[in-house]
């Protein structure tokens, strides 16, 4: 089949399932595996070249709607009678479903089931190893500074804290993304800061601006240098690469429990 992936996560999604070499073409933030950069690109993920794409023949496009927006791309893709296929991830075990659903829509579903369950086993024994956690510190993650967004207990961010052996902060909140602000940010008083940008290079997040915010240089985890600053790509793209993510973050929080664990082969051999 000739596959196009109009957002990063879909990209990842076929590369574990080992589909990445019948990609014809990719939207322009699609990075991994590295051998994309070499794909037509078509224009970031919510500009979508359709022209470009129809000129492509692919067989089956891959869109999602965990990108705001992508709704404009799959209406123009069925004006067009482009054949489609559209996930919706919003948690881990979306992420083993969608696995299994493209896997099936591209013929290879025997192998997608097995790859879903390697992948969910790994989520349960990160999910043992953080019930022997000690104690959980308090997680804030930022995804935009500002106007400020944070994942709340809808989101996959919430369920690897956990199985990291964190607590996502907003976790009470029954949301995907929540706007907030910086002050309620400040009352809720996190043990550590996790900046993920979305969209921004690591090395252009700057640490030190948390600084300049009213009230924050109090934080506990300003204050005890608990700031860190997360790979956006590990961190906010649904997809199986989530698992690396969960792992380093298992072992910032807790190295004496995860410390051992390593990824699954499918894992660490996908290019």
């Amino acid at each position: 089949m000739k596959l196009v992936s109009i957002c990063p996560s879909n990209t990842e999604l076929l590369a574990y399932l080992g589909l990445d070499g019948q990609l014809a073409g990719v939207d322009d933030f699609s990075d991994w595996p590295p051998a994309v950069s070499e794909l037509p690109k078509l224009g970031p993920d919510l500009s979508i070249n359709m022209e470009g794409l129809e000129a492509l023949g692919p067989d089956l496009v891959l869109a999602s709607l965990s990108v705001p927006g992508m709704e404009r791309n799959v209406e123009e893709l069925v004006k067009r009678g482009i054949p489609h296929l559209v996930t919706n991830p919003q948690s881990l075990e979306d992420i083993a479903e969608d696995l299994v659903t493209v896997g099936r829509a591209c013929g290879i579903e025997q192998k997608a089931h097995q790859i879903a369950r390697e992948y969910l086993d790994f989520i349960n024994d990160l999910k043992k190893r953080s019930e022997a956690a000690t104690g959980r510190p308090s997680l804030y993650w930022e995804w935009w500074p500002k106007p400020v967004f944070t994942p709340g207990s809808v989101n996959w961010l919430t369920e690897i804290s956990r199985i990291a052996g964190g607590r996502n902060v907003y976790e009470d909140v029954e949301l995907a993304s929540i706007q907030t602000d910086w002050e309620d940010v400040a009352s809720r008083d996190p043990d550590r800061i996790l900046l993920a940008w979305v969209g921004v290079h690591i090395e252009k997040i700057r640490p030190e601006l948390l600084m300049k915010r009213p009230g924050w240089p109090e934080l506990r985890a300003v204050r005890d240098g608990q700031v860190d600053v997360m790979e956006e790509w590990l961190y906010c793209r649904p997809s199986p690469r989530l698992l690396e993510g969960a792992l380093k973050l298992g072992n910032m929080l807790h190295p004496e429990l995860y410390g051992n664990l390593r990824l699954p082969e499918w894992v660490s051999t996908a290019k």
